[in-house]
């Protein structure tokens, strides 16, 4: 059943891809594609509930990978909810055409599907082959509103994501050329599994370089600070439930193969200790996009410069690895991709109310309309680390931590944490509490996803279940 479970993960958005390319109806298309993600989600349970397969040269299931399935799986299908009446008002208002959504719901299945193949390769080749697919598709869904800034956007994008991507290739040729003296040549030596266990005996050097690459290669698709650049303008031009997948996701998948590849490092005593390289460019990130964050007019460029802070955050708990920090980046992942996908439900349906996405225009939302308001202020406090929400928990974690072992960089990433936070307040009494301006009410909303998310987070902020405590802890000791 295992073996199953695996093969439906990968096959349903794929095969839905397929289909709703010839599908002509915007209403049975949007159907089938959140009944696909649905169906994707059951079967990534599966790999939960059902005893896992033996590993193989091509996949792998293990516990690592398992969380990121089922979180990558568990968004995209409340985003493919959120995603039927955003997209629905937008075909009202004459921004996508049928022809354009047909495209969109195929892209949208084969986004998905290459994630979860990244994410279940155990041949790192394989895995690099399916961040690149999602890259490209995610490039022609950036573009799709076919704009200036929107074919702007998605060049930019292309450019610097395969700039990155190709250099994780060559990363990635240089770790298979370290192991093939050991592995043999061939499937072997591109089976990470195995890399792990003969790390040992792999060239340091050719390790270190590897991972020179592979950490800016991959590190550009995590948008860390300064190889960012593509991300604002992405979240900013493309349709908003890119914008939720792509922050809430897709920069998850490009940091999981990262952890792939510090594990093989780590594995090697004489090889470059990853975890200095990564708490650098983790702060950096963090300090970067807080002070970035009071120059944004446009609010989902405002957010995308948020989810560059956290993933900043995120990188710097590995980085410090140990139990609790490695914990603490596992649960702050998890918090900040249920909140931020949350938020940019929450920001897509005001921008529709209210016409655009420039903040000035955006006040007010408390008295026009209340249910958005409050979605958006509980997304506002959420993202920005405060109790009960589970950000506070796993920033708290982080904080610990660190202050356990260096006492300076816990202050370098409180200040950073202290200055987001400034403009997250300033933001939310503006929109919110902000006089009244004029707006218009969208076809249809889908409040439910939203606070669905919103829920879940708020939840682990209150009480983490015992189960998922020994499930992370377990993945804590393995990434060293």
């Amino acid at each position: 059943m295992g073996e199953t479970a695996r093969l439906l993960v990968l096959a349903i958005p794929f095969a839905a891809a397929l289909l709703l390319g010839v599908i002509k109806d915007y209403r049975l298309g949007a159907r089938l594609n959140a009944t696909a993600a649905g169906a994707a989600l059951l079967a990534a349970v599966g790999l939960l509930v059902f005893e896992r397969p033996e590993p193989g040269i091509h996949f792998i299931v293990d516990d690592l990978n398992t969380t990121f399935i089922l979180l990558n799986t568990f968004v995209g299908f409340t985003t493919a909810l959120f995603s039927a009446s955003y997209i629905a008002h937008e075909l009202a208002i004459g921004r996508l055409t049928p022809r354009f959504l047909r495209f969109y719901h195929a892209m949208y299945q084969a986004m998905l599907g290459s994630m979860s193949l990244a994410l279940l390769a155990n041949n790192v080749g394989l895995m690099w082959v399916g961040v690149e697919v999602a890259t490209l598709v995610t490039v022609l869904m950036v573009g799709i509103y076919r704009t200036e800034p929107a074919i702007e956007a998605a060049w930019k994008y292309f450019i610097l994501g395969s700039v990155g991507i190709a250099l994780a290739f060559f990363g990635t040729i240089l770790v298979y050329l370290a192991a093939q003296e050991t592995l043999g040549e061939g499937m072997p030596a591109l089976a990470w599994n195995r890399l792990v266990a003969a790390a040992p005996l792999f060239d340091p050097r050719l390790l270190d370089v590897a991972f020179v690459f592979l950490l800016i290669g991959y590190g550009t698709k995590v948008g860390l600070a300064p190889l960012h650049a593509w991300l604002p303008d992405a979240h900013a031009e493309g349709p908003t439930p890119i914008s939720a997948v792509l922050s809430g996701l897709l920069l998850n998948v490009a940091l999981f193969a990262l952890l792939r590849f510090k594990l093989v490092m780590a594995a090697n005593p004489s090889a470059l200790t990853p975890g200095p390289v990564m708490v650098t460019m983790g702060l950096v990130s963090l300090l970067f996009a807080a002070l970035m964050l009071y120059r944004r007019r446009d609010i989902k460029r405002f957010f995308a410069y948020s989810s560059i802070e956290h993933m900043g955050i995120t990188t710097f708990a590995f980085g410090m690895g140990g139990p609790l920090a490695n914990f603490a980046g596992l649960l702050h992942m998890a918090m900040h991709s249920l909140a931020k996908s949350a938020i940019f439900m929450a920001v897509g349906h005001i921008a529709q109310v209210k016409g655009t996405q420039k903040i000035e225009s955006l006040r007010g939302l408390g008295a026009t309309h209340p249910v958005l308001a409050w979605g958006f202020a509980i997304g506002v406090v959420a993202i920005a680390g405060m109790p009960p929400f589970g950000l506070f928990t796993s920033e708290f974690l982080i904080l610990s931590s660190t202050f356990a072992r260096a006492h300076t960089l816990a202050l370098v990433v409180v200040l950073g944490l202290l200055i987001a936070l400034g403009a997250l307040v300033v933001r939310l009494v503006g929109i919110v509490f902000g006089p009244p301006l004029g707006a218009r009410e969208p076809a249809r909303a889908s409040y439910l996803p939203m606070f669905a998310h919103f829920l879940l987070v708020l939840l682990a902020g209150l009480w983490l279940p015992e189960p998922l405590v020994r499930w992370f802890q377990t993945i804590a000791a393995q990434l060293g």
